[in-house]
């Protein structure tokens, strides 16, 4: 079971190059109608050098891992108990098409809630371009029911 053991543990990294193709199917299933976000040529003309990845991108990009639940396993949760209770984003820079993200994790804060009956782990992602740029910073917040 996830415990305060965990805090400042590191969970593998994964990196991601930012498809154009994946950003169009992204802004489609988001509701995104800026033809900036599906056509280069729109984006160029808006002053972007590339099609923009609309908002949250960074979380879904970072589920595209081959497997985009291991750190469950590292942290002793049992899916069956598990409920995401927290999501937050602070964006830093902008992330085109084209772009190679690469994202870092880590356990940032576990603590317990009605006497135990709930865990509450906070993960901390970062994601930056290749040139080290921070792009997003991410803060998920899990919720284990024990017993």
């Amino acid at each position: 079971m996830v415990d305060r053991s965990h805090i400042g543990l590191e969970l593998k990294p994964s990196e991601h190059v930012v498809e154009a193709g994946r950003l169009r199917f992204f802004a489609r299933a988001t509701g995104q109608d800026d033809p900036v976000f599906a056509n280069a040529e729109a984006a160029r003309a808006a002053g972007y050098p590339a099609i923009p990845a609309p908002p949250t991108l960074g979380f879904c990009l970072e589920m595209d891992r081959d497997e985009p639940l291991d750190f469950l396993g590292q942290l002793g949760i049992d899916l069956g108990k598990l409920l995401h209770a927290e999501q937050r984003f602070d964006y830093r820079a902008p992330i085109f098409a084209g772009d190679t993200i690469r994202f870092t994790s880590r356990v940032a804060d576990v603590y317990e809630k009605k006497g135990g009956a709930l865990v509450f782990a906070t993960i901390e992602r970062e994601a930056r371009k290749a040139d080290g740029t921070l792009a997003l910073t991410a803060t998920t917040t899990l919720v284990v029911r024990n017993g």
